[in-house]
């Protein structure tokens, strides 16, 4: 049964692998779940508890009802199957095992309103003291034709404050008795941000350094593989 899981996003660290190489990773409390509705294809689950009085009335009638504490999170997840499935059933981190590859959704931190050299790298004009157009917007159409300006500009505007996903990252380590689990890299939102956890839809590709240690292994073996024949 494959199936996501909520989570708190509690920082970064850094540890060192078995072969001494240096792995930043990011801590996140990915867990305990409880399913809160099993549905065709999704489940409802609810992370962190939260007081009442912060709950409406129908939330506490629905929480009566499965006989659950009001959840301070609830997110509809994906799953493969519905075996096993069951309201109040608690899903735990050991779902995910080291090496394991994870998509992490999450809000992005928000930087409010920005012009466009922070939020869109723009290069801005010339540094000197009377260009009077150091970091300005400049023109954004022409008078006759466009008579407008284009959708999808690069202006200044809100920036952050968005939800993004960061695709197939790597499980470096379980704590199953403590329901953390470290990740190799960052993950969208600042401390204490909640978090969506799901199995990679696609495992992450070789990079070039990797491809080429892989291919100098693989020829490595080869070599000693023909002396042994010899």
């Amino acid at each position: 049964m494959k199936i996501g899981l909520l989570g708190k996003k509690l920082g970064m660290t850094q540890i060192f692998a078995e072969d001494g190489d240096f792995v930043p990773v990011t801590v996140i409390e990915a867990g305990p779940c409880v399913v809160l509705r099993v549905m065709d294809g999704k489940a409802m689950l609810g992370f962190g508890e939260k007081k009442e009085k912060r709950s409406s009335k129908p939330e506490l009638g629905f929480y009566k009802k499965v006989n659950v504490k009001p959840q301070a999170l609830v997110k509809e997840m994906l799953f493969d199957t519905d075996e096993g499935l069951s309201v109040g059933q608690q899903i735990t981190v050991d779902i995910f095992m080291e090496k394991d590859f994870v998509d992490i959704a999450g809000t992005s931190k928000g930087k409010g309103f920005q012009g466009g050299v922070k939020r869109w790298g723009w290069s801005g004009g010339p540094s000197g003291h009377g260009s009077m157009h150091h970091r300005r917007i400049g023109s954004v159409g022409g008078s006759s034709y466009p008579s407008r300006v284009w959708k999808g500009l690069h202006l200044p505007g809100r920036m952050g404050n968005k939800r993004k996903t960061v695709q197939s990252l790597e499980v470096i380590k379980v704590f199953k008795d403590k329901n953390l689990m470290f990740v190799k890299g960052p993950v969208p939102g600042a401390n204490n941000g909640y978090l969506e956890i799901s199995i990679a839809k696609k495992k992450k590709s070789l990079n070039h350094a990797e491809q080429n240690a892989e291919q100098r292994g693989k020829k490595q073996d080869e070599k000693a593989g023909s002396k042994d024949k010899k």
